[in-house]
């Protein structure tokens, strides 16, 4: 190698060091600005404004009145992450919720988070894995655990809502420590897993310095389509899951069943939900040895049709006391049974997962990503406790996870992510 030649790599090797203290990393490759590598990259100016691209393909609003995650129908993918929260002040918090806000519009738009630099002497602000891929009707919802106001550091103990506190613990439940709670949680739904997940990631890598990963789940959906209308998805147990939400399209109900109403909770809480998110194993093997007709009274639905038993069609009236030879025809241990005999309702938006084999048992490590929404935490609880120990179903699966998140409003446009929250 000629003097040159050692001297051009060397003259390299430098300028790479130089740019990369400029950024904010050291040796080591650590970031050391609190808002991570992109936040290193854009903290020498503003953060544009990033609005909804109506030209997007498949392209869902990030912007209005609640979050978009919430109300969009038929989601086929999801990847969820509880977040643990290491930022060191409220400001820092803020800076973070702000980033993420224009990072999401990026997202739903189908685009990158920030444009690839030229100089290829730094890592890309996006990790690329989505890139050529459309929008996908890609949404991203967001929410805050109660142990996030317990840091003092942040200063947001007087902003807690009295109802955020951890589930209770439920009858039959054996949870995992490695799939409760959070600080933070986000939700990312796609058409596309690879969206979903490119969209999380993207979001963990730009909090670096301000959170770590917590737990997380990958969960999917699948549509029979009749008349080019999605019908109720059906679980691994085969039976249809969320026949009896509340109509998304209807405000009134939405407003009765869902959405936090003016003093019914914090003000910065207006407008959002309350979010359950439970990790449901579903003892297949089982379920599958159990003959249909002992599956249907588990549940108190026909298998086929989604009908009460009984009945022809999945929404038609369920009629509790309804009897046949002196016996109830919906069996009182039914699932069915148990969650309307409570005034209680719900938005359940769940999700199948199949997460390999158990290398204690042999037998699938699969079931359900529980997830619903509703103004006060008590409707999930009060239905929960009717379950309690008679519910024929608990024979046939164990709840290993257990969250609860407030969820923001809706973002306007020119404002952030909780920004009614941070004041």
């Amino acid at each position: 190698m000629s003097n040159q030649e050692e001297k051009s790599i060397l003259q390299k090797e430098v300028s790479r060091r130089d740019v990369l203290k400029f950024a904010g990393i050291g040796g080591a490759g650590v970031i050391l600005g609190a808002s991570g590598l992109t936040g290193a990259l854009t903290a020498f100016g503003a953060n544009p404004f990033i609005d909804d691209d109506q030209t997007a393909v498949n392209k869902v609003k990030f912007y209005g009145k609640h979050q978009s995650g919430i109300l969009t129908k038929n989601p086929e993918h999801v990847y969820f992450v509880a977040l643990n929260c290491i930022a060191k002040s409220k400001k820092e918090l803020k800076e973070l919720f702000q980033l993420w806000t224009n990072y999401s519009a990026q997202l739903m738009n189908g685009q990158l988070v920030e444009p690839y630099t030229a100089n290829k002497l730094l890592p890309t602000a996006d990790t690329g894995e989505a890139e050529g891929l459309d929008a996908s009707h890609l949404t991203l919802t967001f929410g805050v655990g109660p142990s996030l106001f317990e840091k003092k550091e942040l200063g947001l103990q007087h902003m807690k809502p009295k109802e955020l506190a951890d589930l209770p613990h439920f009858p039959k439940d054996q949870l995992d420590p490695n799939y409760v709670g959070g600080d933070i949680c986000i939700q990312a739904c796609a058409d596309d897993p690879q969206v979903a997940f490119h969209a999380v990631r993207n979001l963990v890598r730009a909090a670096r310095g301000k959170v770590t990963m917590s737990w997380s789940q990958t969960g999917f959906n699948s549509y029979e389509v009749k008349n080019k209308k999605k019908l109720t998805p059906r679980n691994l147990f085969a039976f249809k899951d969320g026949t009896g939400n509340p109509n998304v399209d209807n405000e009134k109900e939405m407003n009765e069943v869902v959405w936090v109403q003016p003093g019914e909770s914090k003000s910065w809480l207006t407008g959002g939900t309350y979010l359950v998110a439970r990790r449901i194993q579903m003892h297949l093997e089982t379920w599958d040895r159990t003959a249909l007709s002992a599956q249907e009274a588990t549940f108190g639905r026909h298998r086929d049709t989604g009908a009460p038993l009984g009945k022809k069609g999945e929404f038609d009236d369920v009629g509790l006391d309804r009897k046949e030879n002196d016996q109830p025809v919906i069996p009182v241990n039914s699932h069915l049974h148990l969650a309307r005999q409570v005034k209680d309702r719900i938005l359940r938006r769940s999700f199948s997962y199949s997460d390999g084999i158990n290398p204690t048992t042999g037998a699938f490590d699969a079931g359900l990503l529980f997830i619903s929404f509703q103004k006060h935490p008590k409707q999930f609880i009060n239905i929960q406790n009717s379950f309690g120990r008679v519910d024929k179903l608990n024979e046939y699966i164990t709840h290993r996870g257990s969250a609860l998140f407030a969820c923001f409003p809706g973002v306007k446009k020119g404002s952030y992510l909780g920004a009614e929250l941070f004041g």
